[in-house]
């Protein structure tokens, strides 16, 4: 008997699937997101804050949007290799609500991130992000840097 491996989704197929998955995020659609998101995933967000299953994904996802209701992912870099999934951008909202101990502030943010994703049968297995948490800082006001000046 000879088994067949099933066949590897493509590079495309899985670019799709993590860019509907950011869109459900963004949009706040939880029942997409579970059709798109592995019920086991693990992965790592805003630095060092580690997710075990979908169910504290989802936890994280509802606090980021309560903190920003109107917030968008853009990316401008969208890179898939394997089973994975490179996306470059910006995260752009209106601090409504608290996030990280830091109350409302009614501030519009723009923040670049860069999110890993790994794909397996359809579904994100794996997040690992990473975000400007610096100029998100800055641009609600909790920290002052100096602008630089090019001598």
């Amino acid at each position: 008997m000879i088994l067949q491996k099933e066949p590897a989704m493509s590079l495309e197929q899985n670019k799709s699937i993590v860019l509907q998955a950011y869109d459900a995020f963004d949009r706040g659609d939880i029942e997409q997101g579970k059709a798109l998101i592995a019920s086991d995933l693990t992965g790592c967000v805003m630095g060092s804050h580690k997710l075990k299953g979908a169910d504290a994904f989802f936890e994280y996802a509802l606090k980021i949007r309560d903190a920003f209701p109107d917030g968008r992912h853009t990316f401008e870099d969208v890179i898939a290799e394997d089973d994975k999934v490179v996306t470059r951008g910006v995260f752009c909202g209106t601090h409504l609500a608290e996030i990280m101990g830091i109350p409302p502030t009614g501030k519009q943010v723009t923040f670049s991130v860069v999110h890993i994703d790994r794909v397996v049968n359809s579904k994100v297995v794996e997040h690992w992000g990473q975000a400007d948490i610096m100029a998100l800082m800055q641009q609600l006001g909790l920290v002052n840097f100096p602008a630089l000046h090019a001598s």
